[in-house]
């Protein structure tokens, strides 16, 4: 089992930055590199689980990846929505019911379940609170006999 955390950036805060952060959702900056994330691996034939801590945030999620062009979409649903197998990406607030390579964590905490994944991704966002919660799920993965790798996001 693999974990990375990537540290994002500060944004620029110039003012097209902002206008489209602000035009795509209210979201939070790292669920749009998570939904950039979530693209890259269904194109790579990776199933991802992207767990969020409650209905609200999985539905904010839902509605970035519908946002993307057409010749980038992402094939997606909402756990216990769509196909039997679900769709390559799934999002939930609960833990999963199927199995997936790749988990996307968007909580507080370290899930109970990660181990389930051979590969779990985390983010350490810009905002001081955020950041802190994120050295707290570090610490959990290390005290688990987990040595999570950190890379800078793009």
């Amino acid at each position: 089992m693999t974990v990375t955390f990537y540290v994002l950036a500060e944004p620029d805060g110039s003012a097209e930055h902002t206008a489209t952060l602000n035009e795509l959702s209210p979201a939070p900056a790292h669920f749009a590199f998570a939904c950039q994330l979530c693209a890259d691996l269904y194109r790579a034939n990776q199933r991802v689980f992207v767990y969020t801590a409650d209905q609200h945030m999985a539905e904010q999620l839902d509605e970035l990846l519908w946002q993307f062009d057409a010749e980038r979409f992402v094939p997606h649903n909402l756990s216990g929505e769509g196909p039997a197998r679900g769709a390559p990406i799934e999002i939930g607030w609960q833990a999963p019911r199927q199995s997936r390579q790749v988990l996307i964590n968007l909580t507080d905490n370290m899930p109970e379940f990660a181990r389930r994944f051979a590969r779990v991704i985390e983010f350490v966002p810009a905002e001081a609170s955020l950041k802190a919660q994120a050295r707290e799920r570090y610490k959990q993965y290390r005290q688990a006999g987990i040595t999570p790798e950190t890379v800078q996001a793009d």
